[in-house]
């Protein structure tokens, strides 16, 4: 029996693809983590020494971290895992806030995607419309969501309930 990828798999479950979202959602943390690098350098203002500019920038490197790592955390721990069964959303909200929430393959009924704006089109990261019985999940900022779509797309035509007459997720019209 292979490992698990996540805690509440199935011992009959296979994990077919797992994506998350773009490393922009960090930016927050990332300009933290630059300010408090530029801040580590006023002792050298106060006094001109080497041994101040280079222990200012190390404090302010972690001090830097230390700001970051929420937004790391919310990042690397927040996934969105696609098996034999069912999509599964793992999202990390904070230190101690973890949501969990699964629906089987059979209840999906389309993927969409959007990309709007120039930031989305250049950076490479929109928006993924999951459609299902019950509602729309609707996740934000996914890295590649055409690539991303296309795959899980692919997953649902043979493992759930998307017919093979769709070739490819469509692109949502973003008209006002």
């Amino acid at each position: 029996m292979p490992d698990k990828l996540f805690r509440d798999q199935y011992d009959d479950e296979e994990v077919l693809y797992v994506f998350r979202k773009h490393p922009v959602v960090m930016r927050r943390g990332l300009i933290f983590f630059m300010l408090a690098i530029l801040a580590g350098t006023i002792p050298s203002f106060i006094k001109p020494e080497l041994s101040y500019f280079y222990g200012g920038i190390g404090a302010g490197f972690l001090l830097g971290c230390l700001l970051m790592t929420p937004s790391w955390i919310y990042w690397y721990f927040s996934l969105f895992i696609l098996t034999d069964k069912r999509f599964v959303q793992m999202t990390q909200k904070g230190f101690f806030k973890r949501s969990f929430s699964d629906i089987g393959l059979k209840h999906i009924q389309s993927v969409n995607y959007q990309v709007v704006g120039l930031q989305e089109t250049l950076l490479g990261f929109g928006t993924m419309v999951v459609q299902t019985y019950l509602g729309d999940i609707v996740i934000h900022d996914i890295h590649h969501p055409e690539k991303t779509s296309k795959e899980v797309s692919k997953i649902l035509r043979e493992y759930g309930n998307i017919h093979d007459d769709m070739d490819e997720p469509q692109k949502i019209s973003h008209e006002r």
